[in-house]
């Protein structure tokens, strides 16, 4: 493989901001006119294509080509014949992406390999141009990539939908093109309407911007939501030691059917915040087997549920053994969106709510986004 622009190469970032502030033309007008894009919840992908030679990079640079071979092979044949691309890999089931799906993915028998390629196949969308034939682009602004790509992927551009992305072989195409507009009246609806095709939000990108590595040049605009919890547990941080015990993350659940439900963690925690709370939840330390979650403890190895305090592909060599709490605290926290029955990342502490019983925190407070499909988001 022999390109303008060879790997390693590390993806450029964005920075968070508010929908207020993304969507505004005084924000346009002080980055010098901003374009946006939908925000796919994937893997982040970066390709590198040499006629038949094709590979497949992660966020962090790690390779990802033996895991998405249908992938590869699309690529193979609709793509340019030497490029660099920037993009997402992602799973659609039904007309939503599934995350929890695409993760399944990365497996280390061929044949599970094989086997999920053909089950659950992925795609991969595509929204910025590093290199096209001899030519690195990195230091283009990002509207002369744009117009590159477009032309590079013609074809790709105009996928006509299809009535379910359910069966995706039906699609035309695995390799797609992103929607994109210069109307921060356009991309605040898409901001509300996308979610319901799994979509987590809108990234904005400055037109006269440079391709920056590792630099968080965009900004990425999410949905903010809050939620009443029960904390029901916590790990110790990686820095805890008997002499100091330190919390690391506290283990949140929801009440469903009468049960406690895991939905997700809270981190983010000062230094000294760390010790207080290992104080603060003293008195509520409880044995596994008086807890509502002592049912779990004979799992020691992954399980479909994703239960605390088990193993998963993603954790291995972590200790992801949990403190219990009798669930009598709740807590309000942020998050962005759920990934099926848990939050997608990591929730943040807001205030503790000591009004709130327990058995009140129920899964019905959730939103609850209206249903898009997926293919609409293709084809625009």
């Amino acid at each position: 493989m022999d390109l303008p622009v060879m790997p390693p190469v590390l993806p450029m970032l964005a920075k968070p901001a508010k929908a207020s502030a993304a969507f505004s033309p005084a924000t346009a007008d002080k980055l010098d006119g901003l374009a946006f894009e939908p925000k796919w919840d994937g893997f982040r992908c970066l390709v590198f294509k040499d006629g038949d030679e094709v590979e497949l990079a992660s966020r962090n640079t790690k390779p990802l080509t033996r895991y998405f071979p249908e992938v590869v092979a699309a690529m193979r044949e609709q793509l340019p014949e030497r490029c660099v691309l920037d993009g997402e890999i992602f799973v659609a089931v039904g007309d939503r992406l599934q995350f929890e799906v695409l993760q399944e993915r990365i497996h280390p028998a061929a044949s599970r390999v094989t086997k999920l390629s053909q089950e659950t196949p992925a795609e991969y969308v595509a929204f910025d141009l590093l290199a096209l034939g001899d030519d690195a682009l990195l230091d283009r602004p990002y509207a002369e990539r744009r117009e590159l790509l477009a032309m590079a992927l013609t074809g790709l551009a105009a996928l006509e939908p299809v009535a379910s992305v359910s069966d995706i072989t039906g699609r035309a195409s695995r390799v797609h093109l992103t929607r994109i507009t210069t109307d921060p009246t356009e991309a605040a609806s898409w901001f509300e309407r996308f979610e319901g095709a799994g979509l987590d939000g809108v990234i904005a990108k400055p037109l006269t911007a440079a391709y920056e590595p590792n630099k968080r040049t965009m900004l990425k605009v999410k949905h903010e939501r809050t939620a009443d919890v029960v904390v029901a547990g916590y790990r110790l941080h990686k820095t805890s030691t008997d002499e100091k015990p330190l919390l690391g993350s506290l283990l949140l659940g929801l009440y469903d059917g009468g049960e406690l439900q895991h939905i997700g963690v809270a981190a983010s925690f000062t230094a000294t915040r760390r010790a207080e709370l290992v104080d603060e939840l003293a008195p509520l330390v409880c044995p596994i087997e008086d807890h509502p979650w002592g049912r779990w403890q004979e799992f020691l190895t992954a399980n479909p549920d994703r239960v605390p305090g088990t193993q998963s592909r993603w954790s291995q060599g972590k200790d992801l053994s949990f403190v219990p709490l009798r669930p009598e605290r709740v807590i309000e926290v942020g998050y962005d969106h759920m990934e099926g029955r848990r939050f997608r990342h990591t929730a943040q502490l807001k205030r503790w709510r000591t009004d709130r019983d327990p058995e009140t925190c129920g899964y019905d407070q959730l939103d609850e986004p209206v249903s898009y499909d997926l293919s609409e988001v293709l084809s625009g």
